[in-house]
């Protein structure tokens, strides 16, 4: 769906048949709709119910944000960034401090935001970011926005 907080999907199928889907090597379920799909790259299976196989895993990616992130250079969430934002057409992230100061300006090429103001750590609160992209929607090129937050954990 629309880079929204859920990052709800639906797998559509060509052709006629039962089928069932697992995603990320979870269990089969038959509905088509997922809930709740972490962002950045993930897989489905599919299988024919009627016995007419199943689907090497099929890789798709979710472009979305994590809700938070912890930058205690332990290698795990040390960066922030919206994931998948190398797919979208001239994407821009801009971090804002809760009064609306402008913290940190992302694109496609980089890394993401380590949780520092020119070099100073930044408390553990909310940041709100504005990311301006645009889609491709059959054939016109369509200005988007999405303004939302995340967490910084210290």
């Amino acid at each position: 769906s629309d880079l929204s907080d859920s990052n709800n999907i639906e797998i559509v199928v060509d052709g006629d048949g039962s089928y069932e889907y697992a995603i990320n090597g979870g269990e089969f379920q038959d509905s088509p709709i997922f809930l709740d799909v972490p962002p950045g790259e993930n897989t489905v299976i599919i299988n024919d119910k009627n016995g007419c196989g199943t689907t090497d895993p099929i890789p798709f990616l979710v472009v979305g944000y994590p809700k938070f992130f912890t930058p205690n250079a332990d290698g795990f969430n040390d960066f922030w960034n919206v994931k998948g934002i190398e797919t979208l057409v001239d994407p821009v992230v801009f971090i804002f401090d809760r009064y609306g100061k402008l913290l940190k300006q992302l694109d496609e090429n980089t890394l993401g935001w380590d949780g520092t103001y020119i070099g100073n750590p930044m408390p553990s609160s909310d940041y709100w970011f504005k990311m301006e992209y645009s889609r491709d929607e059959q054939g016109i090129i369509v200005a988007k926005t999405l303004r939302t937050h995340f967490s910084l954990v210290r």
